[in-house]
């Protein structure tokens, strides 16, 4: 039987009796509807501020790529006061955003974070603009209810889209015209509501656990400052500490392998700038970006068993330094080149030097001997080798320090892990309810219920 005419142009057919409908994407429920993101939204002006121009403070809040990627799941919710803002004296014409408004990032370090979008939520009277690298999209009417606009481009079939529209080799972006285009399916506004609600009350339990996280990072923050500074010493230590330039203490070696695949090439995993960014330690089940090198930079480039790895740049230069340690050798593994190595001469316990070099007074070092501005700061090679790093010379105080902070990062680990499980959870109850897989509002009783 022929089926209803849909937005998007989709000829489909329908089993009444079941009440489904099959279109190109598969089987969806025969009240949902297919649109094109340019049919449910406009495309408004963003601004295009660098990081270096933004502050902790400011009359204009400032929603930059980065930070969808790294801290918004969903929903940016100006009630926790946690974004940056343009300094004074900026002259903004951007659009200024409201609730309900969809941001948008275009761009990438990889595919599937391409197209990551996050809703306005409890902004009310308060000034803020889209920002650098995003699209802001604005409803044209009531057919995406506001609370379920967070989700709409964050389930398989519209992430697979997105994901083979995004174009780059070292970036990933994709254009206005291709988010325009791109197919999401859309539930009656009553169930839209129901998934908004069963969702919301899951991330209710993800804010409570990323509030306990965020206050044991903090305390491991303290910790880090009073005991890897020698300000305050464990029972049973009171020997000498040293400060080396990390040229003295090891060989430092950049120019990684890049990301490219060729056959002819030997496999390889990367050690990237993520990798570093995001871990302490570094373990082989770690490594999943694969791709192939000549043999003469495997051997360069190799990873060792204690070796450490720092971010040299970043957009914004409290992020340069950020450093990780392998805790085993990996035979097939290499470092990026947007990473440096420090191969240590001395014998160091290893879990102390996955700490040693997230003091303060080091990153501080890091941040003031880089240069660059705008988008993107750069520590040379030369002047890393300059930074210093204290350490006391007793590898029995090395480990009793790292054992602390050990512990603290065992806590923090089980908190991520129960963090995790309910993302997990969320991500299913997403990809079963965002495809009409499981209804939560009856078809037949939908209209008394709305």
């Amino acid at each position: 039987m022929s089926g209803r005419g849909i937005e998007s142009g989709i000829t489909l057919s329908e089993d009444s009796r079941q009440g489904y409908k099959r279109t190109e994407w598969g089987v969806i429920p025969i009240d949902w509807s297919v649109f094109s993101v340019g049919e449910l939204f406009d495309f408004l002006s963003t601004a295009s501020n660098s990081r270096s121009e933004l502050g902790d403070s400011g009359d204009i809040a400032y929603v930059h790529y980065g930070d969808i990627h790294k801290q918004f799941e969903h929903f940016i919710d100006f009630s926790f006061g946690n974004l940056p803002y343009l300094m004074s004296g900026k002259n903004v014409t951007a659009t200024r955003l409201r609730d309900g408004d969809l941001v948008v990032a275009d761009a990438s370090e990889d595919e599937i974070g391409v197209g990551k979008s996050a809703e306005i939520r409890n902004l009310g009277t308060g000034e803020a603009v889209s920002g650098l690298h995003t699209f802001l999209l604005r409803a044209k009417d009531t057919r995406v209810q506001e609370g379920f606009r967070g989700f709409l481009l964050d389930n398989g079939p519209v992430r697979e889209q997105l994901r083979r529209l995004a174009t780059g080799l070292k970036v990933f972006g994709i254009s206005k015209q291709s988010i325009r285009d791109v197919r999401v399916l859309l539930p009656p506004l009553c169930e839209q509501r129901a998934i908004s609600k069963a969702l919301s009350d899951v991330d209710g339990l993800l804010a409570a656990l990323e509030t306990l996280i965020a206050k044991k990072r903090d305390i491991k923050r303290g910790v880090i400052h009073q005991l890897l500074t020698g300000k305050t010493r464990l029972p049973g230590f009171s020997g000498e500490w040293e400060t080396k330039r990390l040229g003295e203490i090891g060989d430092i070696s950049g120019s990684g392998v890049d990301k490219v695949v060729n056959i002819q090439d030997v496999p390889v995993r990367l050690v990237n700038y993520l990798d570093v960014y995001h871990k302490t330690f570094l373990y082989s089940s770690d490594l999943t970006h694969e791709v192939s090198a000549k043999s003469d930079q495997v051997r360069r480039c190799m990873v060792e068993k204690g070796d450490v790895f720092f971010t040299p740049s970043s957009e914004v230069r409290d992020d340069i330094a950020c450093s990780a340690t392998a805790m085993e050798t990996i035979p097939d593994g290499v470092y990026s080149y947007h990473v440096v190595r420090l191969r240590l001469k001395r014998d160091w316990d290893l879990r102390f030097r996955a700490y040693a070099f997230n003091t303060k007074d080091f990153l501080d070092q890091a941040s003031a001997q880089c240069e660059g501005s705008g988008t993107r700061y750069v520590i040379t090679l030369p002047k890393f080798r300059a930074m210093t790093v204290q350490f006391p010379a007793s590898l029995d105080e090395q480990s009793a320090i790292a054992s602390v902070l050990s512990d603290i990062d065992g806590e923090i680990a089980s908190l991520e892990s129960r963090r995790d499980k309910a993302r997990a959870i969320k991500q299913g109850m997403m990809q079963l309810l965002l495809t009409g897989r499981v209804r939560l509002v009856d078809p037949d009783e939908k209209h008394a219920m709305c």
